[in-house]
């Protein structure tokens, strides 16, 4: 697709390899030096993402009428900036809860910033009929830095200490920063509306638009709850597998890196299936597959089997989950106009950050009151009844509204998609 794609496939590359390098940071950081509970963990987690989601809802119509590419550097820079701060922290001995709450904010509503941006920057500048290919491109990178991030992770809070990776991941934001500039090429300013200020129809346009698609409100839905449920289990089984089950990081780590190759596998597999089979029946079958397997985690045990246990559940979960991101990521770009992206990207990555923070809020006392084991068997058993949210959405023809100075087609010298 060119060397402007190239550039910022690198750049997502090296953030996301950042990123799984960085698994769990927080949690292993708060379990590991500050000795926090399910109940603190979970808190953590829950408090970041919901404050983050709730300083990202005004970003949405900021973003639409801006170029994308500045802001998705700026937001790059916010993030490395945010997590440096953590390890000069522990350095001076002043690392706490409140500054990883802090810090999780400001990176939460960096992400949901960027993430609604990109989106409008990967419509406007790659062809309609190369979007699954660039988002399953996207997919496969981001489960190969899966494989190589949590071990590598894992090895390096050994041998130099539990803030190493984030320290890491702060600079995989500023390399980042540095790819996407590396894009060059004009990007022209979006119109503006003709109210100067941002308005509470603007703030509500992009869940409108979603609750009134016949094609993405199921999806949608679906989606929200099930990244929810799925997400609950994560402290919950950071606290488990690190505190009573005795597994060294490097172990947990490798437990959830192994089974990325299942997301290689995924990936590869979205654009022949679609073609086979079409876009709606992938979409409603692989999401019914992925909500099969959370489950099976509540069965973890110490030892070789716990761990082949968790790489068995994970590989299945990742694989499914590998074959329906870029195929809904796709589907959700052809339906929404051009004028309305990145609003409607970014309230649905609000909603759904909004509703993991709310699942883990909850999970938090009932993993404190019944035990981690128990609050993940619960997550597990109500993801099997999520597959009914599916329904059987219409048929809607794509999006047809004209597209807006920022993402109108590029010229022929280059296409590139974003993260």
């Amino acid at each position: 697709m060119g060397r402007r794609f190239g550039w910022l496939w690198a750049a997502y590359g090296v953030s996301s390899l950042g990123t799984w390098l960085a698994f769990d940071a927080f949690p292993m950081i708060a379990v590991l030096v500050l000795h926090a509970g399910a109940a603190e963990v979970s808190a953590l987690a829950a408090t970041g993402l919901a404050a983050g989601a709730a300083v990202a809802v005004p970003l949405g119509p900021w973003v639409e009428f801006r170029r994308k590419r500045p802001v998705m550097i700026a937001m790059d820079l916010v993030r490395c900036a945010a997590l440096l701060s953590v390890p000069a922290a522990f350095a001076l001995g002043g690392l706490g809860l409140t500054q990883l709450l802090v810090v999780s904010v400001v990176v939460s509503a960096a992400d949901l910033t960027f993430n609604a941006a990109s989106g409008a920057f990967l419509k406007g500048l790659v062809p309609p009929e190369d979007l699954l290919a660039a988002n399953a491109r996207f997919e496969s990178t981001t489960w190969t830095a899966t494989v190589l991030g949590p071990p590598l992770g894992g090895a390096a809070i050994g041998l130099f200490g539990p803030v190493t990776t984030v320290a890491a991941d702060a600079l995989s934001y500023l390399l980042s920063a540095a790819g996407l500039r590396a894009v060059g090429g004009p990007e022209p300013r979006p119109a503006r509306p003709d109210t100067p200020r941002t308005t509470a129809a603007d703030l509500l346009a992009g869940w409108r638009y979603i609750l009134t698609s016949p094609a993405l409100r199921p999806l949608f839905l679906n989606t929200v709850l099930v990244n929810g449920l799925i997400m609950v289990s994560a402290p919950l089984l950071a606290v488990l597998m690190l505190g009573p089950l005795g597994f060294p990081p490097w172990q947990y780590g490798l437990a959830f890196a192994v089974p990325c190759l299942g997301g290689l596998l995924g990936s590869r597999l979205a654009r022949p299936l679609v073609t086979r089979y079409g876009r709606r029946r992938v979409l409603r079958t692989a999401g019914t597959l992925r909500a099969c397997w959370p489950v099976g985690l509540a069965f973890v045990r110490p030892g070789i089997p716990g761990l082949l246990l968790v790489m068995a559940v994970e590989f299945g979960l990742i694989t499914c989950c590998a074959v329906f991101n870029p195929v809904l990521a796709t589907h959700r770009l052809d339906r929404t106009p051009a004028d309305r992206i990145t609003r409607t990207l970014s309230a649905w990555s609000v909603t759904s950050k909004a509703t993991i923070a709310a699942l883990t809020a909850l999970w938090g006392p009932l993993a404190a009151l019944t035990g981690p084991r128990t609050a993940i068997a619960v997550a597990g058993v109500l993801l099997l009844a999520t597959p009914l949210l599916l329904g059987r959405p219409e048929r809607e023809a794509p999006a047809t509204a004209p597209p807006s100075p920022a993402t109108a087609p590029p010229s022929p010298a280059g296409s590139p998609p974003s993260r």
